[in-house]
């Protein structure tokens, strides 16, 4: 036997189980079971926006006690997914609070694989926030507000359509199109 087929695929039934468990009978405990599994992704994507040890071990503390709240909020169709873009939001938000300015990375929060291609020297990373925000202006107001709420504030469709006052299928074409006009101004500005 190989290796590789000795190897469990993750069990998602399982985690859909416990976390189905949590909102009914809100168990720390549950919710704990559920969580260590994960605690070494959660600790790696700390550890890779961080860059220290002891920081991303306080930050895997604190997404557990956003977790507690925000698992009961949100709609999680995979948990391990989920919890990946939450930890990632999480520590993006960290180092804008400790920067102490509002730029806003959607290569990052939204994965654009074309932003940010080359090392971080900081000037040219600067540059690019620079040149995102000035894309994110030039959004539509109901895109860039839905955007925001969507990616940047982690909050879901429904919420976004409570907040704005849209319905649910505006929401979802505003921050299709947002998304889509974003990447296509960034590329623009690439390419000169």
């Amino acid at each position: 036997m190989s290796w590789f087929s000795s190897q469990k695929k993750p069990d998602h039934t399982a985690d859909d189980a416990l976390l189905q468990s949590y909102r009914r009978t809100g168990e720390l405990a549950v919710l704990g079971q559920l969580y260590e599994k994960y605690m070494p992704l959660v600790y790696g994507v700390c550890l890779k926006y961080l860059h220290d040890e002891e920081q991303s071990k306080d930050a895997v503390m604190q997404i557990f006690e956003e977790l507690i709240v925000k698992v009961t909020r949100h709609e999680v169709k995979q948990f391990k997914s989920w919890l990946y873009v939450l930890s990632r939001n999480f520590c993006l938000m960290q180092l804008r609070a400790n920067k102490g300015h509002t730029t806003l990375n959607i290569d990052d929060v939204m994965e654009f694989p074309f932003v940010m291609h080359h090392e971080d020297d900081g000037t040219e990373r600067e540059a690019d926030l620079t040149q995102l925000e000035r894309c994110m202006q030039k959004l539509s107001p109901e895109q860039r507000q839905s955007v925001d709420l969507f990616y940047i504030k982690e909050k879901c469709y429904k919420e976004v359509a409570e907040l704005t006052g849209h319905t649910l299928n505006e929401v979802k074409s505003y921050i299709q199109n947002g998304k889509r006009n974003l990447k296509v101004c960034l590329e623009n500005n690439r390419e000169r």
